[in-house]
């Protein structure tokens, strides 16, 4: 068998195994999950009609509800990823990576198969998010098949730069409470963009940091891309970030994993 098959071989039973796993035990992705369809609800409905009309010029809830379900769907992928966190340290601190060492097996696909299982966890979670906030009232009608297909694109695109970031955090840390506290970022920083109100309407000392980080210029080219609002440059800093991220996920996991067995 080639070293592609074994990889390939390998991956796919991480995967399976990582899958089964989150399964069998939901609790941690229910709750990771309800938090960000508690602030969808809470703010479309108990502030919805104040924030809305500073946002969408007096049109209230169903402006606010269309402004606020982009960055949602990108915190939700940051809630889900901080069980990712999670599980890499469970598996580093209860042996079981200990054991996959003495086995034949390939030995990047531990991660991969986290990798690959945990995007598709935190696609299930937008789509489970993006269903609820439907339900409520959101609608995108002037979007084309193609800028649903770029939006899928980025969604997917920033789990992959979020989750091997939290993998690297699951590696570091040296038991579950402490993945979990270490990936907390993953949610404050949703709640320090324009998620939930424009950046320009922060206090100007402020504004370089929403801006620039990783979730605003994502939040607002899905909103581009969804709701036929200007991207600008959000686009191409969107992408930059996104793979900037996940070159140094990617190279801070593997050499912490190869490097360093607890």
């Amino acid at each position: 068998m080639s070293s592609l098959s074994l990889a390939v071989r390998d991956s796919s039973t991480m995967l399976r195994r990582n899958l089964l796993h989150a399964r069998r035990y939901p609790s941690l992705t229910l709750n990771l999950l309800l938090t960000p369809i508690m602030l969808l609800l809470l703010f479309v409905y108990i502030f919805g009609d104040v924030m809305g009309s500073g946002i969408g010029g007096g049109g209230g809830r169903s402006d606010y509800i269309a402004y606020i379900v982009p960055g949602l769907l990108l915190m939700t992928i940051g809630s889900t990823v901080i069980g990712t966190a999670v599980s890499v340290s469970n598996d580093m601190t209860e042996g079981i990576i200990a054991r996959f060492r003495t086995m034949a097996i390939h030995r990047g696909s531990v991660l991969v198969g986290h990798v690959v299982g945990s995007v598709l966890q935190s696609v299930l979670s937008v789509v489970l998010v993006g269903a609820v906030a439907v339900a409520i009232g959101f609608r995108s009608t002037d979007a084309t098949v193609l800028e649903w297909l770029a939006a899928f694109g980025l969604l997917v695109l920033f789990a992959l730069a979020l989750t091997w970031i939290a993998v690297g955090m699951g590696l570091v840390s040296p038991n579950a409470e402490a993945a979990s506290n270490n990936a907390t970022p993953m949610i404050l920083l949703p709640l320090l963009s324009s998620a939930f109100i424009p950046v320009d309407t922060m206090p100007g000392w402020f504004r370089p940091i929403a801006e620039y980080q990783p979730f605003t210029p994502a939040i607002e080219t899905l909103r581009g891309l969804l709701l036929g609002s200007g991207i600008g440059h959000n686009g191409w800093l969107a992408v930059a970030w996104c793979l900037g991220l996940v070159v140094l996920g990617y190279f801070w996991s593997t050499s912490k994993f190869n490097g360093d067995p607890k």
